[in-house]
């Protein structure tokens, strides 16, 4: 454990009542052929037993904690020792860890439609519109991303899903997901489609290709509207209510849904530098559809038309999911009965905003 000798002597003083002085202890580990500078375990053996530590969970441990290991598993070996072998058998992480930067797990996929990553981005859920996408494992692009009504709706979701695969003509091998109850439909479909259970739960915080585009989209797209509606919160036009929540997803959503493909068409044609961390480097657009330049080739799998048929059935899309449809009919009869048009940017928007929300507010509660 590397205890001194005088630690030694409290700890039997104090826990098992063997009082002893330092000599007798010298002594009596003599005794027993045990000795600090002598006996040392051989460099081959430690060697082995450190390299065994840096592929497992000892990867991002630095030679102090390395060196405890030693001691704790029996070795006999000193710490300079252990820096010097790990400078050897890890120069990689040893430099890491001078800049204390950490070593990043290396991702894997085989090739374009090997695993797609779905997951659902909740930064404007509380104005009332919903965002879900899938990315491509391997190639980093794009596969759907859409501003929806609800992301807790597992058949909404399931509905990008089938658009997806019949656009493409095939499904992807694996897709992961976490364990919210919106991507139970598609694990159902996948399982259907591949003959086999292909869908893989894992925590939305480590489903790291599509956290990375999220990141993204918060920079060049919804960081705009998530300060555009905390201003129309801060100033009394949006209360969270349910008129109100409909009422942006009926004069906004367009605008939201415009920005982010336009979001996504520089995200899947810009390039991907080179990494440390595994995968292609490229545009993921040229990525996706041409592998055959990266040594590799399309994982999808074929589908039965008359079986995507029938799982078609048991999904939503947008444009049969409206929302609140007493709500969509009371906001196109306002703009009929007043003769509001349709706006061509969000300063329009902002202003149809406010005046239908005076007219619902009115209408329904006679404010």
């Amino acid at each position: 454990m590397g205890l001194t000798y005088k630690e030694i002597i409290c700890f039997l003083g104090l826990h098992h009542r063997i009082l002893i002085s330092e000599r007798t202890l010298k002594r009596k580990l003599a005794s027993m052929n045990l000795y600090r500078r002598k006996n040392k375990t051989s460099l081959i053996s430690v060697s082995e037993f450190l390299s065994k530590l840096i592929m497992a969970d000892g990867m991002q441990s630095g030679y102090r904690w390395m060196y405890q290991r030693c001691l704790l598993a029996g070795y006999r070996v000193s710490r300079l020792t252990v820096s010097g072998l790990l400078s050897i058998l890890d120069p990689e992480g040893v430099e890491l860890r001078r800049r204390k930067r950490l070593r990043r797990r290396k991702y894997y996929a085989k090739g374009p439609n090997y695993l797609w990553h779905v997951d659902s981005y909740d930064k404007l859920k509380n104005y009332g519109i919903c965002i879900n996408g899938c990315i491509d494992g391997y190639s980093r692009k794009i596969i759907w991303c859409e501003a929806t009504y609800s992301s807790s709706d597992p058949r909404i979701v399931a509905g990008h899903f089938i658009s997806s695969v019949e656009k493409l003509g095939s499904c992807p091998r694996k897709v992961r997901g976490d364990r919210g109850t919106e991507n139970k439909r598609i694990e159902e479909i996948q399982s259907v489609l591949t003959n086999h259970g292909s869908f893989i739960y894992g925590p939305s915080t480590g489903n790291q290709r599509i956290e990375a585009f999220w990141r993204h989209l918060r920079m060049e797209c919804c960081q705009f509207w998530i300060e555009f509606f905390g201003y129309l919160r801060d100033v009394g036009h949006f209360t969270g209510d349910i008129l109100d929540k409909n009422l942006v997803q009926f004069v906004f959503m367009e605008f939201v849904q415009k920005d982010i493909d336009d979001a996504v068409s520089v995200w899947n044609t810009h390039r991907i530098r080179p990494t440390r961390n595994g995968g292609p480097s490229g545009k993921p657009c040229i990525l996706y559809c041409l592998p055959e330049l990266e040594g590799t080739k399309d994982y999808s799998t074929q589908v039965d038309p008359d079986i995507l048929g029938i799982c078609r059935n048991r999904c939503l899309f947008n444009q049969n999911n409206p929302g609140d449809t007493d709500m969509l009919h009371l906001f196109k009869l306002l703009m009929e009965e007043n003769e509001l048009s349709s706006p061509g940017n969000v300063d329009e928007a902002c202003d149809l905003y406010q005046t239908l929300r005076h007219l619902a507010n009115y209408e329904i509660y006679n404010l």
